[in-house]
């Protein structure tokens, strides 16, 4: 006998639990705040918000379902099942903190502050939860691409928005670049790191370097095997070079990048603490990931 599908709900702790958790109590957040002319009062209204769409949508999830929750820092310890639909009750960020632990599960996002978050992947509200819910296996979806570091020693990360490539801090980084396919050509670079980015992370840290750059390349959409990828800050020197600083990415492209710093990172979608560690000699291809996110629409 086949198991009844599972619901899970992935939340996150809101700003005010964060603040009443740093300072002890709500009275000594608030006096904190209040030092710095800043109320609390706003940041609880969210909180209750986001508490109110979460109870809304756990209610909204048929009786014969099982139902799980996951915090997003528990995340990378939670297992997902196949059958799961995935519920995603908070910010657009949290979408993309789910879609790595993913494979092919539907995602239906919820927002818990509209007006205050872009809704781009939360994109619908509590109250449409029941018959969203019910329809998530066979309800239209946007298979949305997605990114994929893969490092010489097998290492692997996948990311929805972005992947960067550079020193711990954001200092300068040291390394080799060059595409798959280019006759081996490579430049020795000195810089702030290496963006790549997908059509979904040009709604974000992509379109701003895209946009500072003034850019001629095309923004990829969500659902486009391309890929961007940007140089932050390239120094030219006698030897480093500035030749190779934006490109674009096909779906069997790859750019190839070998370490020279004693130690680089990479790691996806802003989440710095889960990182690949690279060293000197690593070489790490980034390119489009096999695995789409798939978010209903």
């Amino acid at each position: 006998m086949s198991l009844a599908p599972r619901a899970v709900l992935v939340h996150r702790a809101t700003e005010y639990e964060e603040l009443v958790a740093r300072h002890g109590s709500h009275g000594q957040a608030a006096f904190f705040l209040s030092s710095r002319g800043q109320d609390l009062h706003e940041v609880a209204e969210r909180h209750h918000r986001a508490h109110r769409t979460l109870a809304e949508v756990a209610a909204a999830v048929p009786l014969a379902w099982r139902q799980a929750r996951v915090e997003r820092t528990d995340l990378d310890r939670f297992l997902f099942a196949p059958q799961d639909v995935v519920v995603v009750v908070g910010q657009d960020g949290l979408v993309a903190n789910t879609a790595k632990y993913l494979a092919g599960q539907p995602v239906i996002g919820f927002d818990t502050d509209p007006g205050r978050n872009p809704g781009v992947l939360v994109r619908h509200r509590a109250a449409d939860a029941a018959t969203l819910l019910r329809s998530a296996s066979t309800a239209r979806a946007d298979e949305l691409t997605m990114v994929e570091a893969v490092a010489d020693d097998t290492q692997r990360l996948v990311a929805l928005n972005e992947i960067y490539l550079g020193a711990a801090g954001h200092q300068t980084a040291r390394y080799r670049l060059g595409l798959d396919g280019d006759r081996g050509a490579v430049e020795p670079q000195a810089s702030s790191g290496v963006l790549v980015g997908t059509g979904t992370g040009a709604t974000g840290w992509l379109r701003s370097v895209w946009q500072e750059r003034n850019s001629t390349l095309g923004l990829p959409r969500p659902t486009e095997d391309r890929l961007l990828w940007f140089v932050r800050e390239a120094w030219p020197s006698p030897a480093t070079g500035t030749s190779l600083v934006a490109g674009e990415l096909s779906a069997a492209g790859r750019l190839c990048l070998t370490v020279e710093s004693e130690r680089l990172v990479a790691f996806g979608d802003g989440v710095e603490a889960d990182a690949l560690e690279l060293v000197r000699g690593q070489t790490v291809r980034v390119g489009r990931c096999e695995e789409r996110l798939r978010l209903v629409r």
